[in-house]
């Protein structure tokens, strides 16, 4: 069998950060080259690739933020930096030859179900057309930084920008810096600005749980051995995947001695590193653990030791030509604004229209809160697969074992689509209801519900980004898809979606 002729390709994924990438490198792997990846950037590598301030890293070990398929043996150490990450995802996109089926530069503005050719035709901002069978999302949920609505932004006469849009050309050194904002991103680039600039000024809504990064540098020997011994590798990513399981009873609610003790631990550190019983104070966090995102740190207790950084707990109430304005009247001095307020999490695809069956919007669906089946597919929106998308996010493990579990099971809906001759499956809508519901119970059984304010909720404080169980629980779930709990359409002839080799 061969594809329709009114098709520009079989698959089409859009992003090509890590989920677009890994679609790509296990299409590939599976047989399957009739697809296109379209990315708004110049460059691949989303989160990486934009994230570029001082001191940029993961904070999950990157032996195991990596793809299982594809080891990296030479890391230069356990928590390797930005510029270090994104030559590995570059690396995976040469080895298999990614780039000559990216499309650079192309930013999908719509995408919209066309029922009786089973098909997507996805429009791009320069106005061209492309039609797919399947559609792959891969945008991510820490893709669109958010800079919060203060008044006077406008009026500072200084310069201001984003932490994930980081101006590389404008010094800090002998600088005035108020910093908005003291989680992930924060707590990595303050350290290493605070060397430089003048005075930094932290204006923090909230205090984070905290705790110790222990990177180090791998030496000769453990690299050497790393080269020569991959199984070495994957045991030490065994290893690293349980012990960061083994803290999921963290994010459990109630009565949780595991999360008490890790508080404990956490206080007794900061304690001993901050001096000043004030500053103690401030970083005190008045929440259980895990409520928001737990930080990994080795520096930065240290640098809120030092003389030219203050912490700020008043919220700022305006923005002035010369500084900061707070809500208790005092002002503060200027001359650089850096918003570390993070990203738009809950806006899931946006801002691409996307238009399912009978004329639905995605946003449509979505008007309560974004929600899908495992976090990869809906009802209303035939052979439209996502990875990185609803209550698919984690507090204790890696991202990448997620989206590596998403892959798969997308690509097991494509070879059944191509062994059973379908063009189309659509999620049964019961099928979704009972997930609704399963979903909501566990995650009320979570820390995340406990009531403080966090990403991983939409405005309406539902919770809308993490997965309510453990990752086991989500290799289980998504081991091999259940047909029965999908709509398969077939046209005559038998006009398949998936004409490569699925192996």
């Amino acid at each position: 069998m061969t594809r329709g002729p009114s098709l520009d390709c079989e698959v089409l994924i859009i992003g090509a950060g890590m989920s677009g990438l890994c679609a790509g490198m296990r299409l590939r792997r599976a047989g399957i080259n009739d697809f296109l990846i379209l990315e708004s950037d110049a460059r691949l590598g989303g989160t990486w690739r934009d994230n570029t301030y001082p001191g940029a890293a993961c904070d999950i070990p990157a032996m195991f933020y990596s793809f299982s398929f594809e080891l990296k043996t030479d890391w230069s150490r356990k928590y390797p930096p930005q510029e270090e990450i994104l030559a590995y995802l570059e690396h995976c996109a040469d080895k298999y030859r990614l780039r000559e089926q990216i499309r650079f530069n192309t930013r999908v503005a719509e995408a919209r179900y066309d029922e009786a050719q089973a098909c997507w035709r996805v429009r791009t901002d320069d106005g061209n057309t492309l039609v797919a069978r399947v559609l792959i999302t891969g945008t991510g949920q820490l893709n669109r930084p958010f800079v919060p609505g203060i008044e006077g932004q406008d009026s500072f006469a200084g310069h201001q920008f984003h932490s994930a849009r980081w101006d590389h050309e404008h010094d800090l050194k002998g600088r005035d810096v108020a910093i908005i904002g003291n989680a992930a991103s924060a707590i990595q680039f303050i350290p290493k600005i605070a060397r430089k600039a003048r005075q930094v000024t932290v204006f923090q809504r909230s205090a984070n749980w905290m705790l110790p990064r222990g990177d180090r540098a791998y030496i000769r020997l453990e690299r050497w051995l790393f080269r020569r011994l991959p199984l070495l590798v994957r045991l030490r990513r065994a290893r690293m995947w349980l012990t960061h399981e083994l803290r999921w009873p963290v994010f459990a609610r109630g009565d949780n001695w595991l999360g008490r003790l890790i508080e404990r631990g956490a206080l007794r550190r900061m304690r001993r590193a901050v001096h000043d019983p004030e500053v103690q104070q401030k970083l005190t966090p008045d929440y259980p653990m895990g409520c928001k995102r737990i930080l990994i740190s080795d520096d930065y207790w240290e640098a809120v030791n030092r003389s030219n950084v203050k912490i700020v707990s008043e919220a700022p109430r305006r923005i002035l030509a010369e500084g900061l304005e707070t809500a208790d009247g005092r002002r503060w001095p200027a001359d650089t604004l850096i918003y570390a307020t993070g990203f738009r999490t809950t806006e899931f695809l946006a801002p691409v229209e996307i238009v399912g069956r009978d004329g639905q919007s995605l946003a449509s669906a979505w008007r309560d809160g974004a929600e899908a089946y495992l976090g990869i597919t809906l009802p209303g929106f035939p052979n439209l697969f996502m990875c990185y998308g609803p209550n698919t996010n984690l507090g204790h493990n890696s991202i990448i074992f997620m989206i590596e579990q998403q892959v798969d099971y997308i690509l097991q809906c494509l070879r059944a689509m191509h062994e059973r001759d379908l063009v189309a499956l659509e999620l049964r809508e019961p099928v979704m209801a009972a997930w609704r519901r399963e979903c909501e119970q566990g995650l009320a059984q979570t820390v995340w519900a406990t009531g403080c304010h966090s990403w991983y909720k939409n405005s309406s404080g539902r919770i809308t980004n993490n997965w309510p169980y453990s990752t086991l629980t989500y290799w289980w779930r998504t081991r091999r898809p259940d047909l029965s709990e999908y709509h398969q359409h077939k046209t005559p002839g038998g006009s398949s979606a998936i004409t490569a080799r699925a192996a």
